[in-house]
């Protein structure tokens, strides 16, 4: 490849420079996004190869990111589960009948991805050749606890009672619907893989509403299945957010790469994780709203607290915010790539 930097950081190798790709890095903040979104709505924008192609490799044109990540959604598994949903305007995903009783739990299927998400599999080949060896095409699936909540709330949620409900009340329950999900991520993290994907981030964007017990009990014993169902054929990224006070069980659920927030010191969460890992983060996305010498600034306090070693990632601790200037976003893959260089 003519840029491996982030898998060689993937392995904690010594690289050139700190690699750097953005979560959201394809997304409503390009022009030319927004120009492909007046046409097609977000489903349709999944589900079409081409565009999901074009719309991954639009930040690479802009950037000099170090890795591309494929344009899709947590969601596209739900849909061959038997799980309807759709996108409301303005207020995001919406499970159609959210999960309420055991029978809609023994109603879901395990998926077949060649037919139930080809569309993904075709994005995937298409774009790894497009690409052409530039830089490493990432894949990425929810994470077995945020995409059962999803299924459970029918939403985005303030508390998760539901999900909470279900998994305090009905434990027996609880386990059914989570070793189904993870069975269908399983067969869809490997579909991602043999069809191009050179490594895996695994999105638990809602764990952090758990405590540390509750996480241990309920959340870890999956996520680790998952993980440990990629049998080490490409790298995986655990990423979680809001889970400092815990990042070490999260580090035990498994990834070559545990992912960070900026909720905690990058030197802090690397020490309770193992530096024998490598790590991923953690800059606030806000800060990329700020002028391109506070970027800077703030780009040079996370490497300082990377202190060299091998094996750091440079991410933000969540995905890119809407309405961010891409003028920000150039001045952190600029100065993250300028601070970081051993050339």
């Amino acid at each position: 490849m003519a840029n491996e930097t982030f898998l060689r950081a993937c392995r904690k190798e010594t690289v050139e420079h700190t690699p750097i790709w953005l979560m959201r890095q394809a997304g409503r903040y390009l022009k030319e996004y927004m120009e492909i979104r007046k046409k097609s709505s977000f489903l349709e924008m999944c589900k079409t190869p081409e565009i999901a192609c074009e719309v991954t490799l639009q930040p690479l044109r802009r950037f000099e990111l170090d890795a591309a990540i494929i344009f899709a959604d947590i969601l596209l598994p739900l849909e061959g589960m038997g799980v309807n949903f759709h996108f409301a305007k303005n207020e995001g995903p919406v499970i159609d009948r959210p999960i309420r009783e055991n029978s809609q739990i023994d109603a879901i299927k395990i998926i077949d991805p060649y037919k139930d998400v080809p569309y993904l599999l075709e994005a995937l080949k298409m774009t790894r050749a497009e690409l052409n060896g530039k830089v490493p095409l990432l894949g990425f699936c929810g994470a077995p606890f945020t995409l059962a909540s999803y299924m459970i709330e029918g939403g985005g949620s303030k508390n998760y009672l539901n999900t909470k409900k279900l998994m305090f009340s009905d434990p027996g329950a609880w386990k059914v619907l989570m070793d189904k999900v993870c069975a269908v991520l399983a067969v869809y993290l490997r579909a991602q893989i043999e069809a191009g994907a050179q490594a895996v981030q695994i999105f638990d964007s809602w764990v952090g509403c758990l405590g540390a017990a509750d996480y241990e009990e309920y959340v870890l014993p999956y996520t680790k299945k998952v993980i440990d169902s990629v049998g080490g054929d490409v790298p995986v990224i655990n990423f979680s957010t809001n889970t400092g006070p815990y990042i070490d069980l999260i580090a035990r659920a498994g990834g070559d790469i545990v992912s960070v927030d900026w909720r905690m010191e990058l030197d802090t969460a690397w020490e309770r994780i193992g530096t024998d890992r490598a790590i991923q983060g953690n800059l606030d996305p806000g800060v990329l709203f700020g002028p391109p010498e506070f970027i800077k600034k703030r780009a040079a306090e996370v490497l300082k607290k990377a202190g060299g070693r091998p094996g750091h990632i440079f991410n933000l601790g969540h995905g890119i915010i809407l309405g961010t200037p891409v003028d920000g976003v150039a001045a952190l893959v600029d100065s993250v790539h300028e601070l970081s260089s051993n050339k």
